[in-house]
């Protein structure tokens, strides 16, 4: 129904004129009329009652004018975010964050590069942890995202998605706080003897197998396996159950009720860049960009 005799219609609604309205659309009176009565004609309806004193609505005038109101702010909030989403796809690079998995370290690295990009901008889109949906997440890399950052030697992660390392963690081991352990400053395997620990289950994970390996080398250790992808409920199950949990360093801050303890091993985890299999030229341009400042300080 939006078409240019609404224009002309609303104008002549607001002025209660067809001469006034003339004046503000820069039209003969005979021009408004004749549009005017064209819009009734289509409708067949009538719009106005025309009386010596001007132009009165009529009940159906009036519904069409507050819709006709409500098309034109709909018509311009449209342009308006047709216009932001344009300019936001042409000079911004989107970047998720997560409590588990957030963008940091992507803005420390940026703020290296960015001199690279100008008129470049960064717009960060938060993602929930949901084990259940985070392979979804990562299949939104070069959509939803053009980058994550995270920890990373999934199978699963690495099929669908390119992987640009920065550097490692270290694997650790988080508690309650009122567990007998906490008050240490660091583990060695034995100290977890007659404990529960949860860890991510087999298969995976090249880095948490190897842990696996080494821990079923003590039968005093029980091995609980938690889900392949940690949210914060398992943090949750972690302080509950008063169990151990294979974690990294960079989550010893994620549940405050939990202790994250170094232990005497050496199990360090890569953490760096998600992007899309088949990234754009600028998100190309972007890795490329690191790659050569990371060679430039090896």
């Amino acid at each position: 129904m939006f078409n240019h005799l609404l224009t002309v219609f609303v104008c002549a609604a607001d002025c209660g004129s067809f001469n006034k309205a003339a004046e503000k659309l820069y039209l003969s009176a005979p021009s408004v009329m004749k549009q005017v009565n064209a819009l009734e004609k289509q409708l067949d309806m009538k719009l106005f009652h025309r009386t010596n004193q001007g132009l009165h609505l009529t009940p159906a005038g009036q519904v069409i004018y507050r819709h006709a109101k409500y098309l034109f702010s709909y018509s311009r909030n449209a342009i308006a975010e047709a216009r932001a989403a344009a300019s936001l796809s042409e000079k911004t690079f989107c970047i998720g964050s997560s409590l588990l998995n957030p963008c940091k370290p992507f803005m420390d690295l940026w703020y290296k590069v960015n001199a690279s990009f100008p008129g470049y901008r960064l717009h960060i889109v938060p993602f929930e942890d949901d084990h259940q949906g985070i392979l979804t997440e990562i299949s939104s890399l070069g959509k939803k995202f053009d980058f994550l950052i995270g920890v990373c030697d999934s199978a699963l992660w690495l099929d669908r998605c390119n992987f640009l390392p920065l550097g490692t963690y270290q694997h650790c081991i988080s508690m309650s706080r009122e567990h007998r352990l906490a008050s240490k400053k660091r583990l060695r395997i034995e100290d977890l003897y007659g404990e529960t620990l949860m860890m991510v289950k087999q298969g995976d994970s090249d880095t948490v197998d190897a842990i696996r390996a080494e821990i079923l080398k003590h039968p005093q250790i029980h091995i609980a396996d938690a889900p392949q992808f940690y949210d914060i409920e398992v943090f949750n199950q972690c302080e509950q159950s008063q169990n151990l949990m294979v974690t990294i360093e960079c989550w010893k801050d994620v549940h405050p009720a939990l202790v994250t303890l170094p232990v005497d091993w050496d199990h360090p985890i890569p953490y760096g860049i998600l992007y899309a299999k088949e990234p754009d030229a600028d998100v190309t341009h972007f890795i490329e960009t690191v790659k050569k400042v990371q060679e430039k300080n090896m």
